[in-house]
């Protein structure tokens, strides 16, 4: 029974061994994503009526791009109206930069129940 259990103990010893470099190597690649997020550009995607992500978080001064991979026009207007595209067809991209913290949620204005959210938070912009 001893044997048995040494050699479990042995199993999982070498388990650990063979997961801790790829614990490792995620927790670099999570701090790639934090600075990613903190930098000064964000993406959003049109595609089968939805906005992906739905919602954004970024950092003042953060330029948000939205890019209609859809196949059928669509636009990004602000309930607000700060800012408003054109219609855009597939590949058509729009761009804006968000100066002021709070939250701004949009539309499309071809198709309301399409929403999203950007949110511009000073400091930290982990979700």
């Amino acid at each position: 029974m001893a044997k048995l259990l040494v050699g479990r103990f042995h199993r999982l010893e070498r388990l650990a061994c063979l997961l801790a470099p790829l614990l490792a190597v995620g927790t670099v690649f999570a701090d790639d994503l934090v600075v990613q997020a903190a930098d000064s550009s964000g993406e959003v995607k049109i595609a089968n009526f939805t906005f992906a992500p739905q919602t954004l978080t970024v950092s003042p001064g953060t330029t948000v791009t939205w890019t209609n991979t859809d196949d059928i026009p669509h636009t990004v207007t602000a309930e607000d109206r700060s800012f408003r595209s054109k219609a855009l067809d597939t590949d058509d991209r729009f761009s804006f930069t968000f100066t002021t913290p709070g939250e701004y949620t949009y539309f499309c204005s071809l198709h309301p129940r399409m929403v999203g959210k950007i949110i511009v938070k000073a400091g930290d912009t982990k979700p």
